[in-house]
C-alpha cells in the first residue's frame, strides 16, 4: 500500500498567554505550545484548525516544508 502523506502546517507561539482566559491557555497547551517561540508541526484536521482559530492572535501559522 502506498503511504499517504498527511497535510501538515507549522504553528509557532508568538504571544504570551499571561492575562488570557483559561480556555485559551489550555488550547495552547493542547497544541503543544506553552512557551513563547515554541514551534510544532501539526496535522491539518478540522479540530486542529479550530484550536488554532481560537488562539490565532497568539500564534503564527506557516506551511510545513
Amino acid at each position: 500500500m502506498a503511504d499517504k502523506k498527511k497535510a501538515t502546517f507549522r504553528v509557532t507561539q508568538t504571544g504570551s498567554p499571561i492575562g488570557r482566559p483559561k480556555d485559551q491557555r489550555q488550547t495552547l497547551v493542547g497544541l503543544g505550545l506553552n512557551k513563547m517561540g515554541r514551534t510544532r508541526e501539526l496535522e491539518d484536521t478540522p479540530a486542529v484548525r479550530g484550536m488554532v482559530r481560537k488562539v490565532h492572535h497568539l500564534v503564527r501559522v506557516d506551511e510545513a516544508g
